[in-house]
């Protein structure tokens, strides 16, 4: 009984000691495990194509969709582009040629959503002329520069559209002005007859006197944008990226029942120019979706006789529609 006792006496401490171990173990692994919400950073172009990003942030649809977004303003797509592959930024609004090209080697990017699309009656992007030009309809454009950025959508669309017109690639003429600003510019002073350019600054450059001669309504399926997140973390994060989609798709909700609510927003973010602030109305935004193949194999077609692919680049591991809503 005594040898049992002093047992017992050595036993019940270490029974105390297992235990505390056991609590606290149980304590870390809780800790470890608690889901702390991901924070997906965003590059973003000062452009109308954002704004559902931004409702969302507003009313706090991230947040309740269990996702944090921090924005990354960048001035230009080869900024953003920089800044993605340098894994700054976990995600972005981009267009099929960028996502091409990042993918031409190994896939690195893929798309999850629309951004913005075209459709019958809005356009994304116009091709127009300057008020001081002769040119005043389509056939007036054979031969004629046209200012654009090369290896975009812009420069896609640009044959596309006057293709659809006839025209044989001879008698497209582009000249490239990366610079949205300086295409406006030489557009305005008739340096450059024509140029294509996004919308709202093509209703800007419409309002300083330029002639609308094409835009993408007549062919909306090949006219539009899209958001998509490096594969690293879509791998790592998939949760983050549903949330995210979830809350776009909120927010695209809330544009498209009451667009006139969000003209503040749009000055605030400076997404439309000030002199169209009291008459510009915003389009109805797409819901959600991801490009169909026959629109990806067209840009790659498109591509590759360009000399910008060499190669073909994968439909289903650069489209991933997976995480929609």
């Amino acid at each position: 009984m005594i040898r049992l006792f002093k047992h017992l006496h050595f036993f019940i401490p270490c029974l105390f000691v297992l235990s505390t171990i056991v609590g606290a173990c149980s304590q870390i692994s809780l800790t470890m495990t608690t889901d702390e919400p991901i924070t997906l950073k965003m590059a973003v172009l000062p452009i109308l194509d954002t704004l559902p990003m931004y409702v969302a942030q507003q009313e706090g649809l991230f947040e309740q969709n269990g996702v944090q977004v921090e924005f990354i303003p960048v001035a230009s797509g080869a900024e953003r582009d920089q800044v993605v592959s340098a894994g700054q930024a976990d995600g972005m609004i981009n267009e099929v040629t960028s996502t091409m090209l990042y993918n031409k080697d190994q896939i690195q990017v893929q798309i999850v959503r629309f951004a913005r699309t075209a459709t019958p009656e809005d356009a994304l992007f116009r091709i127009l002329a300057s008020g001081k030009s002769n040119v005043e309809s389509a056939n007036g454009l054979k031969g004629v520069e046209i200012g654009i950025s090369q290896g975009t959508v812009i420069d896609y669309l640009t044959d596309r559209l006057l293709q659809a017109q006839g025209f044989s690639q001879y008698e497209i003429n582009t000249i490239a002005v990366p610079k949205i600003p300086d295409r406006m510019a030489l557009l305005e002073n008739g340096e450059l007859e024509a140029a294509m350019l996004p919308e709202p600054l093509s209703s800007l450059a419409v309002l300083n006197g330029a002639k609308i001669i094409l835009d993408d309504t007549s062919l909306p399926k090949y006219s539009f944008s899209t958001i998509s997140f490096r594969k690293e973390v879509i791998d790592k994060h998939p949760e983050a990226i549903n949330g995210f989609l979830t809350a776009i798709e909120e927010a695209t909700d809330e544009i498209n029942a009451d667009p006139e609510k969000w003209n503040t927003l749009l000055s605030d973010l400076k997404l439309v120019p000030p002199p169209l602030l009291d008459t510009f109305k915003i389009p109805p935004f797409v819901t959600a979706g991801v490009p169909d193949e026959d629109q990806w194999n067209d840009v790659l077609s498109w591509a590759k006789d360009k000399g910008i692919l060499n190669v073909d680049v994968s439909y289903e591991e650069s489209v991933n529609p997976e995480f929609l809503p």
